[in-house]
C-alpha cells in the first residue's frame, strides 16, 4: 500500500508549484494594470495648482496660442470658442468640435456636457477661473508679457509635459530661438527705433516694452521711440500729434477692428496728414501686422513663429 502512494508528496509539490506560478502571473498582470493607470501631474500656474492626468483626452481650449501649439503637436481637442477662431485655425470651426462660446463669454453648459479632463484658459477668461474649476481641471496659460519669451517657453513646455511631447516642443523652441537671434542681429544692425500702435475705430493706442506687443522691443531688438509708454492691456491712448512728435523710424500697427468687427480700417486711420510727415511713412516703414497672430492669438509655437517672421520681413 505504501508503494502505491509513494509519489503523492511529489505530485502535491508539483501542483502547489503550478498554483504559486499562477498566482505570480496574476500579480504581474495586476502590477501591469497599475502601470497603465494615468499618471497625474501637478501643474503650478499663476492662478493656482492643478492636478492633471497625463495625456488627457477631453480638452477644452480658450487660448488660440495654446490651440495652435496643440495642433502642431498633433493633439486632438474637444471644445473651442468658435465665435472668434482666426483663419489659420479655421479647421476648428468644424462641427466635430464642440462650440464652447466666445473668448469673453464661455458657454458653461456646453463645457459641463463635455466633462473635460483639461481646460486651458488665458487672460481673457482669468476672472472666471473659479467657475471653470467647477467643471474640470483648469490651467491658466496666459502670457506674462513682462518676460515674454520665458513665459512663452514655460507654457509650451508645460503642454509638452502634459502630452509627453517634451522633445518635440524643445526642438520647436530651438528653431524659434535661432530665428530670434537672426532677427535681433538684423534689427540691431539697422539701429532703428519703433512705435507700436493698436488701431481701433479711428483711434490709436501705443504699446512699448513689457507690453502685449513688446516682443518687438524686448526680444527682437527694436529700440522703443518712447521707453515710458504705460503698460496696459489696451495700451496708452495717444494722439497723432504725439506720433509726429516722437517721429519713429518704424511704425508697427495692429488693426483690432479687422478681427473684432467695425467700420474703419487701420490704414485709413493711421495714414493721415500728420503721420505722413514721419520718417516711418516717408521711408516706407509703416508695417501692418496680422492681428490674427498679434491680437487674437500669440504665445503659441505657430503664432510666435509667424510674428517673428513678420518683423523680420519688415527689415532690409
Amino acid at each position: 500500500m505504501m508503494k502505491k502512494y509513494r509519489f503523492f508528496p511529489f505530485l502535491f509539490l508539483i501542483v502547489l508549484g503550478f498554483m504559486i506560478t499562477g498566482c505570480g502571473k496574476t500579480d504581474q498582470r495586476s502590477s501591469h494594470g497599475d502601470e497603465k493607470k494615468s499618471e497625474t501631474l501637478t501643474i503650478t500656474h499663476p492662478l493656482g495648482k492643478t492636478k492633471v492626468e497625463k495625456n488627457p483626452e477631453k480638452i477644452v481650449v480658450f487660448d488660440f496660442g495654446m490651440l495652435d501649439t496643440l495642433d502642431l503637436m498633433g493633439i486632438e481637442v474637444t471644445g473651442v470658442p468658435q465665435a472668434n477662431i482666426p483663419p489659420y485655425l479655421e479647421k476648428y470651426k468644424d462641427k466635430k468640435y464642440v462650440n464652447v462660446g466666445s473668448l469673453k463669454e464661455p458657454d458653461f453648459e456646453k463645457i459641463a456636457e463635455i466633462d473635460p479632463d483639461l481646460i486651458i484658459i488665458s487672460g481673457r477668461q482669468s476672472d472666471l477661473y473659479e467657475e471653470f474649476t467647477k467643471l474640470g481641471p483648469t490651467v491658466y496659460m496666459g502670457l506674462d508679457t513682462s518676460r515674454y519669451l520665458d513665459s512663452f517657453k514655460e507654457n509650451v513646455q508645460t503642454l509638452g509635459k502634459i502630452f509627453g511631447k517634451e522633445a518635440f516642443v524643445n526642438d520647436e523652441i530651438a528653431k524659434i530661438e535661432e530665428k530670434i537671434a537672426q532677427v535681433k542681429k538684423k534689427a540691431e544692425e539697422a539701429n532703428k527705433n519703433a512705435l507700436i500702435l493698436l488701431a481701433n475705430e479711428g483711434k490709436v493706442s501705443a504699446f512699448g516694452p513689457g507690453s502685449r506687443f513688446g516682443l518687438i522691443h524686448d526680444v527682437l531688438g527694436f529700440k522703443p521711440v518712447d521707453p515710458n509708454i504705460e503698460v496696459s492691456t489696451h495700451g496708452q491712448s495717444v494722439s497723432f500729434e504725439y506720433i509726429l512728435e516722437k517721429n519713429p523710424d518704424y511704425l508697427f500697427v495692429v488693426d483690432r477692428t479687422a478681427v473684432v468687427g467695425g467700420k474703419t480700417n487701420a490704414k485709413d486711420t493711421v495714414e493721415n496728414e500728420l503721420v505722413k510727415k514721419t520718417k516711418a511713412y516717408q521711408e516706407g516703414h509703416i508695417v501692418y501686422l496680422d492681428p490674427n497672430f498679434w491680437y487674437l492669438s500669440g504665445g503659441g509655437l505657430v503664432s510666435v513663429r509667424e510674428m517673428i517672421e513678420e518683423v523680420e520681413n519688415s527689415l532690409p
